[in-house]
């Protein structure tokens, strides 16, 4: 199946320890470059709040920047927390993307906070938070706003969404890791991403998404269903030097959920650091949903969740400490998976 990938890139834009947050946006930008010249198909930019590891609090301005740094990868976000937001400047944030870059914005979007539930109030005050139920509508009023307007009977039926006219509309993604998102995806006939590099309830993610597939109603917008999964990467030219770096990766993700994150740590940190034995039991089970290895090994383990999940679009995640061994770990996946380079012009 390996001729049947179409690889991409969700980026998150990690903050290295001893690092800023300048640095990781500047290097989101340098890796969308690469990556774009590599023959990876989209580039989505996360969107993150109050979180030490990621720079990425504002997807839909890191899109502007990518999309004006590379000629034709597709550009969108992995993704924006809806449930934030009002649908109507969503809509015209990403139409304003569109108008500028015709036929090469995503928009990615979901229903987590991103954050905590502190952060979640802070983003919304002095309002309160939007109830999750509401979050629903707030995809069909985004899709509405998105493609020329609301149904009749819509208290803001008269209300448009600029800038006027753009030639295309971006093709809007639901994002999730749970039935939920899924179902609704399915019910509104849209392309679902499921985010297997949470590395969070992995072992329901095939039923999830065959349950997207199953309840699939075609709309205007997709004919039939079209899924997407985020994959945790680590390349290396060797199995012992991919699994020595992703050891950066995992001690972050370890700082992460024990509330300890500050920016991802180095190789020697991590390799150094005294773990118990319930956080050594927490990276052995969070390193078994990840793509680790060498080459060949990552190859055949993308190409085993491709088979696991019904679909060779899969999008790439790689965190670790150094951005240069970020970046080959990009190039070596896209070499072994035979994607086609490109010269970056236009």
């Amino acid at each position: 199946m390996g001729a049947d990938l179409i690889l991409s890139v969700v980026d998150q834009s990690p903050v290295r320890a001893g690092g800023t947050a300048g640095d990781a946006l500047r290097e989101t930008i340098q890796l969308a470059v690469a990556v774009e010249k590599l023959g990876y198909y989209r580039y989505w930019l996360a969107e993150h709040h109050n979180l030490p590891n990621f720079a990425g609090t504002s997807p839909e301005v890191l899109v502007g920047q990518v999309a004006a740094h590379t000629n034709s990868i597709r550009v969108g976000s992995g993704g924006v927390m809806l449930s934030h937001y009002s649908a109507l400047k969503v809509a015209e944030n990403f139409r304003m993307l569109e108008s500028l870059y015709p036929g090469r914005i995503d928009l990615g979007v979901g229903r987590a906070p991103g954050s905590d539930h502190l952060t979640a109030a802070a983003l919304s005050y002095p309002g309160s938070p939007k109830d999750v139920q509401h979050y629903p509508r707030q995809v069909v009023d985004l899709v509405g706003y998105l493609n020329g307007g609301l149904e009749s009977e819509h208290p803001f039926a008269q209300v448009q969404a600029g800038p006027d006219s753009p030639r295309s509309a971006p093709e809007v993604w639901l994002l999730g890791s749970r039935y939920e998102s899924a179902y609704m995806a399915a019910r509104l006939g849209m392309p679902f991403a499921y985010a297997h590099f949470f590395g969070l309830g992995v072992d329901e993610g095939p039923s999830i998404v065959e349950g997207y597939r199953k309840q699939f109603e075609p709309s205007k917008f997709l004919d039939e269903p079209k899924v997407n999964i985020g994959v945790q990467v680590l390349c290396a030219e060797t199995e012992e030097e991919a699994l020595r770096i992703a050891a950066s990766r995992n001690l972050g993700r370890l700082y992460s959920v024990t509330n300890r994150a500050k920016g991802i740590p180095t190789v020697e940190e991590a390799l150094d650091y005294p773990y118990q034995m319930n956080e050594l039991a927490f990276i052995r089970q969070y390193s078994q949903v990840c793509a680790d290895g060498n080459p060949q090994q990552v190859k055949e383990k993308l190409e085993k969740i491709a088979e696991i999940y019904g679909t060779g679009d899969l999008s790439v995640v790689t965190i670790c400490h150094d951005f240069a061994d970020r970046v080959r770990s990009y190039e070596l996946v896209a070499e072994v998976c035979g994607l086609g380079e490109m010269d970056g012009s236009e």
